[in-house]
């Protein structure tokens, strides 16, 4: 396979075929994210993605997901889009599934129809970096989308029959803004309606416009407790129709996996128990990105 720059995927993506076909990110501008931005974004050559799908082919038979790499596959042209899809369909076969990152200003340069094709053609699930549903917080991290698009985006997602995944940043607001993003978001992602939604905990990254900012006084980065009451205010605000809620990705503190609207409950208690000190938090030294 045909690997440029570093390579990130979600962590439910572990076990897929990682095709890249675009290298970084063409936003690149969000100032807690470190992934992309000593990268340069292009579109890589058709011939070299295709000559991956056969190297899968070869090399990639008891994979049954595959997911689009870097940061910006729905920025291709719907022609080529259409024809690495439906090469994956011809000679990926046994393959069920194919995701993709997905950001608002991409979404938007899809008319519903192509959407649509696209999840005909095998396009299963999108994962979308909503963050924060407070629109001063997005302004601040430089997001380039509004709450109100980023919820529009969401939508017009599933309404194309592409499953939806959403990431969310405890701790991404500061200490001053704690509360009104947490709601906020929970309002947002309740819009939105999402079938997961992943809620992640906010780690500076050496580099980054925000570490810079949290070094100078400028950002105030939550601790453990002030994070987990966050979540517990955001699960509290948020309801999804039939949806999964996690936050037990690497960096949280305290791991909760509940599907909503069921298990709700149980996993607020949780939350409230480790904040009264009865559920032991992750310790620093575990979390990683």
């Amino acid at each position: 396979m045909d690997y440029q720059g570093n390579i990130f995927r979600p962590p439910s993506e572990a076990n897929s075929i990682l095709l890249q076909v675009t290298t970084g990110c063409s936003h690149n501008r969000c100032t807690f994210c470190g992934m992309y931005r000593q990268a340069r974004f292009t579109v890589k050559e058709e011939t070299t993605v295709l000559a991956d799908i056969d190297f899968a082919a070869r090399h990639c038979r008891r994979q049954t997901r595959l997911f689009f790499c870097d940061g910006d596959a729905l920025v291709l042209p719907q022609a080529r889009l259409r024809t690495i899809l439906s090469t994956i369909k011809e000679k990926l076969p046994w393959v069920t599934r194919v995701s993709t990152y997905a950001n608002a200003r991409n979404i938007r340069g899809k008319s519903p129809e192509e959407l649509a094709e696209l999840a005909q053609l095998g396009l299963r699930l999108a994962y979308l970096g909503l963050e924060s549903g407070d629109d001063l917080t997005l302004q601040n991290i430089d997001k380039g989308a509004d709450c109100a698009e980023l919820i529009a985006m969401g939508r017009k997602l599933r309404t194309a029959g592409i499953k939806l995944s959403v990431t969310v940043l405890l701790g991404i607001a500061g200490r001053e803004r704690s509360a009104v993003h947490a709601r906020e978001t929970g309002r947002a992602l309740t819009a939105i309606d999402p079938e997961f939604v992943g809620a992640l905990t906010l780690m500076l990254v050496p580099g980054t416009p925000l570490a810079a900012a949290a070094q100078r006084g400028e950002f105030h980065l939550l601790d453990a407790r002030e994070m987990l009451a966050e979540l517990g205010l955001m699960l509290a605000e948020t309801e999804l129709s039939r949806g999964s809620f996690h936050a037990n990705h690497a960096s949280n503190y305290l791991p909760i996996k509940a599907r909503l609207p069921a298990g709700k409950a149980a996993a607020l208690a949780r939350i409230a128990e480790a904040l009264e000190g009865g559920v032991a938090l992750k310790p620093e030294f575990l979390r990683g990105l």
